[in-house]
């Protein structure tokens, strides 16, 4: 069946494009910044694979905003990086940062493409989706290549299907607690990994922030990601399994920044409202009642957190304003 080319983009099309060319307006930054301070050669391919992917999106995007007459986001430009800032990151950091990036990229556009209605959109992002899951496979390779890939825990395989018996299986308020299941630990490691991910880019950046406001919010976050790391490990090893060693992610002390304040406060508090999105998750498939709670208190925790970055960014007018619906009662 023919499709016809002039249909409007629908809300949820208009919302994936507008934060794809946000995120990468942003991204393709980090990474001309990463790849001044790198020398190995497999993480330098990398990190090149990544930012032709990131201006890509960007051109193709843009093709598309200027097609339905849709202004372009500011996003950022050359203002918000100096590349000639000395290194803050390590280059294996680098490495695990755009594991991450891809990780984060096949969540993203796999909900943008299951939204999608208009057929280019979808394809759009379905191609987005099988490209971030090759940049994670580029990574994973040169992470495992470098002994630097930290595996989830491992745990005896069952010698036979079992169904709950009790209803104290839900227990952990009250009473005695069982062990992790296989899902609850997956996304307790996980919650982990990018804790430990996030608080390394937010020491970088709490060391180099010019705005003393946006340096104690850094270190608030700091301090905070700190705290949710030891209550993971606590969690994996109350049913003895190994909590997990971060990988190399050395911050160099430096007072010189790399990126503006603007970029380092909508990198934190895009994190953490995809953190926020994985607490729900984990939430959401945790049968024991104390994890619920947990992670029920963790999300508020971090939600007040983001709204006063929120404040920060609108005091200094740097927080752009999502495409939004008309306000009909008052035009």
């Amino acid at each position: 069946m023919a499709t016809e080319h002039n249909i409007n983009l629908t809300s949820a099309e208009l919302s994936g494009l507008w934060s794809t060319y946000m995120n990468d307006s942003m991204s393709n930054l980090v990474i001309n910044y990463y790849l001044k301070h790198t020398t190995d050669e497999q993480i330098k391919e990398v990190l090149e694979f990544s930012k032709k992917l990131a201006q890509q999106h960007l051109e193709e995007i843009s093709s598309i905003f200027k097609e339905v007459k849709c202004p372009f986001p500011h996003g950022f430009n050359k203002d918000d990086v100096n590349l000639s800032a000395p290194q803050l990151f390590s280059e294996n950091f680098h490495l695990i940062y755009i594991y991450y990036m891809g990780q984060v990229g096949v969540e993203a556009y796999s909900m943008a493409f299951s939204f999608a209605a208009r057929n280019d959109i979808r394809q759009l992002f379905k191609k987005y989706m099988n490209q971030s899951a090759e940049l994670m496979d580029k990574s994973i390779e040169i992470l495992l290549s470098k002994g630097l890939f930290t595996r989830p825990p491992y745990m005896p395989i069952p010698k036979q299907v079992e169904f709950i018996q009790k209803k104290n299986f839900l227990n952990g308020l009250v009473g005695g607690k069982r062990p992790l299941n296989a899902i609850e630990v997956t996304h307790i490691f996980g919650n982990l990994k990018t804790n430990e991910i996030g608080k390394s880019l937010i020491t970088g950046f709490s060391q180099v922030a010019k705005s003393p406001q946006v340096r104690d919010y850094f270190l608030r976050g700091k301090k905070i990601a700190t705290k949710h790391i030891e209550i993971f490990s606590l969690l994996l090893q109350s049913s003895d399994l190994p909590a997990s060693m971060a990988a190399d992610t050395v911050v160099f002390p430096s007072n010189e920044s790399p990126f503006s304040d603007k970029l380092m406060m909508f990198h934190i508090n895009a994190m953490i409202a995809i953190g926020i999105g994985k607490y729900g998750l984990a939430m959401s498939v945790s049968a024991r009642h104390d994890l619920a709670f947990q992670y029920g208190r963790l999300i508020a925790e971090i939600g007040a957190y983001v709204e006063d970055g929120a404040d920060i960014m609108i005091e200094n007018q740097w927080l752009e304003q999502p495409p939004q619906v008309p306000n009909y009662e008052n035009p």
